[in-house]
């Protein structure tokens, strides 16, 4: 609700008391969209969704994004959210012919939530209902191609190759043997230090990463496991306190990249279903930018900078956000657009 403003807060104070069939609508207010549906939470998550769709398909609206309903202050697990959301929606698609509303999202901040989304669409996807299917692939792709993948590929990191050293001990007795053998084991456990890394996002790593891992491996005195059928998936690091201390910063440093990836891209594609940046082409005709340039045309627009360097067909090009125009390094310029993508119309 700060998101959206004080013009939202203030429709949903006048609408008080005045729901109808258990949602009101108000406009998007600083939100990128048209309008925004807001819910009694009932616990009913199957009604609510399917409740919404209708609305949306009433009003003509194209797209709508849900959050996973009912996870957050209501506290219901996100494997029954998951379940009724997708239940709703296969339903809404097989009872009515659609005419209006063309794209569904459901937008997950949570990573922990992935796998009980992911199970739940994986059992559909086993059907043999090709409306399940068509519908389904209209908001899968946020999260399962990474899932997919990984199942496909169980990534491996090569065993380190250890040479043994063998330490020969003689002594006046028996005593003084084990005295020092014990002691010769007490030096080795202190330096010897073992961490586990568990995290979602390990599940994204490819062949890349697998590589860094491998070189680390090879650099430090440690030994790396990927212990991938674990949920969540782990890293666990082993050897040389020092060294794995060291590694395992470089791992975490990759995940958090990799996490901080597909945050974007999930944002890039969500806002590139409300505004699309184009640039002139070829036959006076306009060319959508790519997800991620647009997300960073949107971004510099509403943070109210003048100018944005981007890329056109690997020309560099300096963009004038008030004139909408690309200057490229020979001082030729293009015409942009920026279209808003009017959900209720």
């Amino acid at each position: 609700m700060d998101a959206a403003g004080s013009q939202v807060a203030d429709e949903c104070a006048q609408y008080a008391g005045q729901f109808q069939n258990g949602f009101i609508t108000t406009q998007g207010g600083n939100l990128l969209c048209s309008k925004i549906i807001h819910l009694i939470t009932d616990n009913q998550v199957k009604s609510q969704v399917s409740q919404v769709l209708h609305e949306c398909e009433r009003k003509m609206y194209k797209s709508v994004a849900f959050p996973a309903i009912g996870t957050g202050q209501a506290g219901l697990s996100s494997a029954k959210v998951a379940d009724e959301m997708l239940d709703a929606m296969v339903e809404f698609a097989r009872q009515q012919p659609v005419q209006h509303l063309q794209k569904i999202k459901i937008v997950i901040f949570q990573t922990n939530m992935l796998t009980d989304f992911y199970e739940s669409m994986k059992k559909r996807e086993d059907s043999d209902s090709s409306i399940t299917d068509s519908w389904l692939s209209m908001f899968k792709s946020c999260f399962w191609d990474r899932k997919q993948s990984f199942e496909k590929k169980k990534l491996m990191i090569s065993e380190k190759k250890v040479d043994l050293v063998t330490f020969q001990i003689c002594g006046e007795n028996q005593e003084k043997v084990d005295a020092t053998e014990s002691w010769i084991k007490d030096l080795i456990l202190k330096e010897q230090f073992e961490n586990t890394i568990s995290d979602e996002a390990i599940e994204s790593f490819d062949e890349t990463q697998i590589s860094i891992l491998e070189d680390l491996q090879r650099e430090k005195q440690v030994t790396i496991q990927l212990l991938n059928n674990l949920s969540p998936p782990q890293i666990k690091i082993s050897g040389i306190s020092r060294d794995v201390c060291s590694v395992s910063l470089e791992v975490q440093e990759m995940v958090q990249q990799i996490k901080s990836s597909e945050e974007d891209q999930c944002k890039a594609e969500l806002l590139y279903n409300l505004v699309e940046w184009r640039y002139l082409g070829r036959n006076n005709s306009f060319v959508a930018f790519d997800k991620k340039t647009n997300m960073q045309l949107e971004h510099a627009k509403v943070a109210k900078k003048l100018y944005l360097n981007v890329r056109i067909k690997q020309k560099n090009y300096r963009v004038d956000l008030n004139t909408l125009k690309a200057t490229d390094d020979q001082g030729v310029t293009i015409n942009l657009q920026r279209v808003t993508k009017d959900e209720g119309k």
